[in-house]
């Protein structure tokens, strides 16, 4: 996105992004085998694509577009369900759906995001703040999730991967001094950003994992992605007229601040979040128009 100004940081060496792709294709690919399409009705009926993958054939494209197996699959093996969160106590699903995938379609679309994203993010922050800001916002797109949704599933490792472009958001913010060409970068974040939460307002995709994703990773990103101020390096290696280093502070009193408002927001807010959730509250209760922001009713389709 944004280059630095010439400065001497440290490059990470990036393995925790492919270690999550290889995870998540891993995931799908034993979906795939326990959902053994031949087996199900649309198996009986001949119905499998392509037929030649026996066990691990897709759904028919009229049941899912994706390409992947069947819906009562994905709720068996860990799909974001309200009501075995809720009542069924299985609360492990707001962290297990984020491994999960509707499809091969969904799956290659959101494992190309992670790694052009989550590569960069790792190599300058380390595979620690980069894999907390992965799970954190993944759990905090399941939760709002939880609180708005309660008759359908969920899947994915979009909200995560939203959280990915929030923290990438907040970091240029945050950091705006050491950037160069800073204006373009946040107009190109912003725009992946737009077209993410527009795709899901269609049908079938869960934007409120994308939102919560999204303002999770964005908090964290002042929290966690942090950088000394430019010319701080310098002004600190320097020596002063009287044999003593130059003073100046490592951060500047905004990024203190901005530490510490979002510090409090996202402990507070996914505190709030599980607790709400646990009660069995219903997000649409205190919220009776946020329905819109996932899914826009339309004459081609319904919601």
């Amino acid at each position: 996105m944004a280059s630095r100004k010439n400065r001497g940081n440290t490059q990470w060496t990036a393995w925790l992004t492919p270690v999550i792709v290889l995870a998540c294709i891993a995931v799908f690919i034993v979906v795939m085998f326990v959902n053994d399409c031949p087996k199900t009705v649309a198996g009986a009926n001949g119905d499998c694509v392509p037929r030649f993958l026996r066990r691990f054939s897709f759904q028919p494209l009229s049941e899912n577009p994706l390409l992947g197996p069947t819906s009562s699959t994905l709720e068996k093996m860990g799909a974001l369900e309200w009501s075995k969160v809720v009542k069924g106590n299985e609360k492990w699903r707001l962290v297990s759906s984020m491994w999960l995938h509707a499809g091969v379609i969904h799956l290659v679309v959101n494992m190309f995001n992670v790694v052009v994203i989550g590569f960069r993010l790792e190599q300058q922050f380390g595979f620690i703040r980069v894999g907390l800001i992965y799970l954190i916002s993944g759990l905090g797109g399941s939760i709002l999730s939880a609180l708005f949704l309660r008759n359908s599933i969920s899947v994915g490792a979009s909200g995560a991967l939203l959280g990915l472009l929030g923290a990438m958001l907040s970091e240029l913010l945050t950091n705006w001094t050491i950037y160069a060409n800073k204006l373009a970068a946040l107009f190109t974040i912003l725009f992946i950003v737009a077209i993410d939460l527009a795709i899901g307002l269609l049908p079938r995709v869960d934007n409120f994992a994308h939102i919560g994703g999204f303002l999770t990773g964005f908090l964290l990103g002042f929290v966690l992605l942090v950088r000394p101020q430019y010319g701080w390096e310098e002004s600190h290696n320097s020596i002063s007229q009287y044999g003593a280093p130059r003073a100046k502070s490592k951060y500047n009193p905004c990024q203190y601040l901005l530490f510490f408002i979002a510090a409090v927001l996202v402990v507070g807010g996914l505190a709030v979040g599980i607790v709400m959730l646990l009660r069995g509250e219903n997000g649409n209760k205190f919220c009776t128009w946020c329905h819109h922001v996932d899914c826009i009713e339309t004459s081609k389709w319904s919601c």
